[in-house]
């Protein structure tokens, strides 16, 4: 009793030491809320996407209570000229691109009072105390178009007049800087006019942000219609993959983080397509954001739109095949027309076969395995023709292309190949590849983890842990890969050193001790490689502080993916990374076959149960995991389309088979 007590009086303390770092706050709707003090200056940015269209809003308010407003818009599928990575025209509107608003013939000088979001910018204020003015910002799901809905309510006890400024600015781009014709940008105020309203009465309008090709007539908007279908997908993810736990922040931010992982889909001339964002990289595939990161998630999501473009991208990647076995591109760029390939190879090859292998048997699709099939068995060839004396997998650099040193051969290339290997031969035997190659798989996974511990495996800063590459003596994030591919012979150390001062900070991990630049990415590899090893207490303390941080903090409500570099941009797969810190490291769900999986829960000890609801995999299956604590021990109930197909009580952190 001591012990649970003890337990319990940390967990609160914990939770009034995070709570002090709020700024936001989560409300019964599912959305998160910022209530604006007197005097508070403060200002944010989310990005949101749709098919056709991409926005990073700034809102807040400044020391006097002024709204700051600014919109950035993306239209990936309007090119420009050079039509490269960045080839997307962009265009900023600031706070002045709004009709002006009057009421009884005096321009509106709105009190901010609060911000929230679920999906959505919801801006609320009032204006002379007693009329409320209400805005809400989304882009449309399936048009180059963003919208500003304002409803303005009469709450007084008289009549009064609102005068909406019939409001328009447009710009065009150049015609020698466009690669389809020129384009115009346009912002719109859709029902502007005089108003009386009645007490009690509303009266909505909205401002339409556009892009367009000249040729092409301009939109025809039903506000109402957009606004529906945008909720539709917010409701949609927060009802797909659906985990429950004690933790109502992480609750939340699992939910936030489908969003911004799958909203982020472009409709391309070459397919739909999965691309990061952060006002730079739309309609064009990496191999380590989209194969690596982000497809593994979509397959066990039952969410089409993203499987479709996990499918799109196994092509455009398999396109650049060829015999010689020279590398397939790192990334391909501009709607599918062209590549780049400015770090060399990054280690590629390992990525696309790691994340095609454990897609194609997630999802369970038999048609479509045989689809990837080829393209991972090229990788793999390729991988093994790189293989160095040393039995590890050389490459030019790893996915910080040059940012940091990654020496002739890296560690994270050669987990990832271990973990591509080992899905292949799962996938493989399903398939009903010969015996002969999916054994040759497995011995050779069982040979290059031998080589990953000797060639990697040392002491650094005085940690039992890994080297990165040859000649690095200090501290690397990326030394988090191994826990989370299956390989725990160094966890103890490994775990020691992410979560000393030399690597984690208030931020995260850090990439290289003794800098100051994180990425997300190597945060949330590190918090699922931690729960994978079993150190499930350890792992929910910094990932409650991490999450805590990013969806109530300063910064939300999304995983970001660098600093100093992108200024903490919302990169999307970096979502998918934090939803697989709990679908993977928390309840350590790996497919093992077209019809097969394991699970490996990890319940902390403050935690009495947890779940993951409404997995849709292995050929459209509805899937649900349970987890309580009982006896000492933890039952696990996983349940298929509403049939118990197991029920055991394991020790925490048993691995459990199960064959649908």
């Amino acid at each position: 009793m001591k012990t649970k007590a003890l337990i319990l009086f940390i967990a609160v303390i914990s939770i009034i030491n995070l709570s002090a770092q709020n700024r936001w706050i989560l409300l019964p709707d599912g959305s998160i809320s910022w209530s604006i003090k007197n005097g508070e200056a403060h200002s944010d940015n989310i990005e949101m996407s749709g098919r056709f269209i991409s926005v990073i809003t700034t809102y807040g308010v400044d020391e006097t209570g002024e709204l700051i407003s600014s919109k950035q818009l993306v239209f990936p599928m309007l090119r420009t000229i050079p039509n490269d990575t960045r080839g997307n025209l962009i265009y900023t509107f600031s706070s002045d691109a709004v009709p002006m608003i009057r009421i009884n013939n005096r321009p509106v000088n709105e009190q901010i009072i609060r911000f929230s979001l679920k999906g959505i910018l919801t801006t609320t204020s009032i204006f002379n105390n007693n009329i409320n003015v209400i805005r809400e910002f989304f882009p449309s799901t399936d048009k180059p178009l963003a919208i500003e809905k304002c409803t303005i309510e009469n709450t007084s006890a008289r009549n009064i007049t609102v005068d909406v400024e019939d409001f328009e600015k447009n710009t065009r781009s150049h015609r020698e800087r466009s690669v389809y014709d020129i384009y115009e940008i346009s912002a719109k105020t859709s029902g502007a006019g005089i108003y009386s309203l009645k007490p009690g009465d509303k009266l909505t309008f909205a401002v339409l942000f556009t892009g367009r090709k000249i040729s092409d007539p301009p939109l025809v908007v039903d506000i109402e219609k957009e606004l529906s279908q945008r909720q539709k997908f917010v409701d949609q993810m927060f009802s797909t993959l659906v985990f429950t736990s004690p933790d109502p922040v992480l609750n939340r931010m699992f939910d936030f983080a489908k969003i911004r992982a799958m909203e982020s889909i472009y409709e391309t001339k070459g397919g739909l397509v999965h691309s990061p964002g952060g006002a730079n990289y739309y309609a064009a595939i990496w191999a380590n954001d989209q194969a690596e990161y982000a497809n593994p998630l979509f397959a066990y999501t039952g969410y089409s739109t993203a499987i479709e473009a996990g499918m799109v991208s196994w092509a455009w990647f398999a396109k650049y095949m060829n015999p010689e076995y020279k590398p397939i591109p790192s990334s391909i760029i501009a709607e599918g027309m062209g590549f780049w390939n400015g770090a060399g190879d990054r280690g590629d090859q390992a990525m696309i076969a790691y994340g095609a292998s454990r897609f194609a048997l997630a999802l369970g699709d038999k048609k479509a395995a045989e689809e990837i099939w080829p393209l991972i068995e090229w990788c793999l060839e390729y991988c093994n023709r790189k293989l160095t004396s040393d039995g590890i997998v050389a490459s030019d650099s790893d996915e910080l292309e040059g940012r940091f040193p990654a020496g002739k051969a890296n560690l994270c290339t050669s987990s990832l190949y271990y973990d591509a290997l080992i899905s292949a031969a799962y996938l493989g035997h399903d398939l009903g590849k010969t015996s002969r190659l999916t054994n040759q798989y497995k011995r050779m996974a069982t040979e290059l983890r031998k080589n990953i511990d000797k060639y990697f495996g040392t002491k650094v800063e005085g940690f039992e842990t890994y080297r990165y590459y040859d000649g690095n003596d200090v501290l690397r994030s990326w030394i988090c890969i191994p826990l989370t591919v299956g390989i725990f012979d160094r966890a103890r150390g490994t775990l020691d050193a992410l979560f000393s001062p030399h690597l984690w900070t208030s931020q995260g991990l850090l990439t290289q001790a003794g800098t100051t630049t994180f990425w997300d990415r190597s945060t949330l590899y590190g918090l699922r490689g931690a729960f994978a090893a079993g150190a499930a207490d350890r792992g929910l303390q910094y990932l409650k502080e991490y999450s805590y941080r990013r969806l109530v903090g300063d910064h939300v409500p999304y995983a970001v993916e660098a600093w100093p570099e992108g200024n903490q941009r919302h990169l999307s797969a970096e979502s998918a990374l934090y939803c697989r810190v709990i679908t993977e490291g928390i309840f350590g769900f790996r497919p093992t076959g077209l019809n097969s999986f394991t699970v490996t829960p990890q319940l902390p000890a403050e935690w009495n149960g947890m779940s993951l609801n409404n997995i849709i995999a292995f050929g459209g299956k509805k899937i649900d995991i349970t987890v309580v604590r009982s006896e000492g021990k933890i039952k696990v109930d996983v349940n298929s389309d509403g049939e118990n197909i197991k029920s055991v009580l394991v020790d925490n952190g048993t691995g459990i088979n199960i064959e649908l």
